[in-house]
């Protein structure tokens, strides 16, 4: 049976061709760029670890995908996941996130009317 080399050709060049689009990518692009290490914990990554290796957008804009780099940056998927989960529980409050209380006692409401009436 005869091989026909148009046929090869055509595979390789097709797997080529795709192979430089999904290079096009931003997580590609941000691999290239960075250190293969957690921007929070530091854990380094290797090539058999590296697909726990996360790009996450600092603007959480997915779409903005600047080519230098500075709208990313990469996260291990524990950090990542607890990067998205600080800002769903923040979603809903109407503080603005803030988790702080402000007091409402104040001690020392009447504290001038007291010194009055110790003259």
């Amino acid at each position: 049976m005869a091989k026909d080399p148009g046929k090869l050709d055509k595979v390789i060049l097709e797997a080529r061709q795709k192979a430089d689009k999904r290079a096009l990518g931003y997580r590609e692009q941000a691999l290239k760029l960075y250190p293969w290490v957690c921007g929070r914990c530091a854990r380094s990554f290797d090539h058999k670890s590296l697909q726990l290796l996360e790009v996450h957008h600092k603007n959480n804009n997915h779409d903005d995908n600047p080519a230098d780099g500075s709208n990313w940056e990469l996260l291990c998927t524990y950090c990542h996941e607890n990067e998205h989960s600080k800002l769903k529980d923040s979603a809903g409050r109407t503080d603005g996130g803030k988790t702080e209380t402000h007091a409402t006692f104040n001690p020392f409401a009447d504290l001038k009317d007291r010194l009055k009436n110790k003259t």
